[in-house]
């Protein structure tokens, strides 16, 4: 167990009744505020599982929310942050007990039910992972949806029959959470990888993660016909709109498309023609109802033989605090991060 027996029985004795600190979105006059407020376990949704906060991150999603630039929330007021790792303080159901130390990220929290950005959480059971031998609970936020998000575009695409003799992987949006994580897992994999990224001086990070090849994306040819030089292996592509089309058309026959965001646009304006006479697969990678037996799964591979290397020191070297989010939100939002922020929430952990 990462913790000490002394730790664990510390939270156990902690006071639930006490108001603590928790970033929540409310909604004023049509328009979403965030703001600190102090609240009780008593003002949290409904869960089995209560969890004493260590750690959570930032994911564009949480900055999305956070920010009031995109309509994460259902209902307000809520509390911020889909994604923590912590030890449990109490539990209705035999699956958990006080002092465990677990996981939860990609099942609604702060979307539909109240998240991470707090310093206690109430979650359903179906929620909670066990924290995997072979990660600590920070290690465990530094990966999130985002690292969680990166293996499961490298397992779809395997399940499918992408191989490295296929060629190389491009991966758009580089140095973003999901794609440096992705970066890192492939090339751990055995893939050849090109990193295409919209952001200059981005070069050393993204070598020390394993790229073979860096592309500024403003650089690309994306072409107009319905196929073109067939140049990846595959793909992984955080962007969407005409980027994701370009990709279509010049990925490989067999190759596959792992679909994960739309940061540049939702639209995809392409034809069938690369899926019936390359064979090409666009698969969409969806982190949120996962068969439970994927989930972990997966998370035992993050915590084993897909554990990215420089996790902690390159990928997400920096933490900052619960006050901290709305600024680094704000910073993620302006294209100005790079990597992972890890928050810690648990001071006394």
């Amino acid at each position: 167990m990462f913790y000490s027996a002394g730790i664990s029985a510390r939270v156990m004795m902690t006071d639930l009744n006490t108001p603590f600190k928790a970033l929540r979105v409310h909604q004023v006059e049509k328009t979403t505020v965030a703001r600190f407020d102090e609240i009780t376990l008593a003002d949290l949704s409904a869960g089995q599982v209560v969890i004493r906060v260590a750690y959570s991150c930032v994911n564009y999603k949480d900055a999305l929310a956070v920010t009031g630039k995109g309509k994460i929330m259902r209902g307000f007021p809520k509390v911020a942050g889909i994604d923590l790792s912590g030890i449990v303080v109490s539990s209705e159901v035999p699956d958990y007990a006080p002092g465990d130390a677990v996981l939860v990220t990609g099942s609604n929290i702060g979307e539909i039910t109240d998240g991470a950005y707090a310093e206690y959480a109430r979650v359903p059971a179906e929620a909670v992972v066990p924290l995997p031998a072979g990660l600590n609970l920070r290690e465990a936020m530094a990966l999130g949806t985002a690292g969680f998000t990166a293996a499961l575009a490298l397992r779809r695409m395997l399940d499918n029959h992408q191989t490295p003799e296929l060629g190389t992987i491009a991966i758009t949006g580089a140095t973003g959470g999901v794609g440096a994580i992705a970066v890192n897992l492939f090339k751990q994999t055995g893939f050849q990888v090109a990193a295409i990224t919209g952001k200059p001086g981005s070069e050393d990070f993204l070598r020390k993660l394993g790229a073979d090849e860096i592309i500024d994306r403003k650089t690309l040819d994306l072409g107009s016909k319905p196929l073109e030089t067939a140049r990846w292996g595959g793909a992984v592509d955080n962007l969407g709109g005409e980027t994701l089309a370009y990709l279509t058309r010049t990925v490989r026959p067999w190759g596959n498309i792992g679909a994960i965001g739309l940061a540049q646009s939702p639209t995809l304006n392409t034809t069938v023609i690369p899926f019936i006479l390359r064979g090409v697969s666009l698969l969409g990678i969806y982190s949120i109802d996962l068969p439970r037996s994927w989930r972990l799964g997966l998370w035992q591979r993050l915590a084993s033989d897909w554990k990215p290397s420089g996790l902690t020191s390159l990928i997400a070297p920096h933490t900052i605090s619960l006050e901290e989010i709305p600024a680094h939100c704000e910073k993620l939002i302006a294209g100005q991060a790079k990597g992972r922020a890890v928050v810690r929430i648990g001071t006394d952990l």
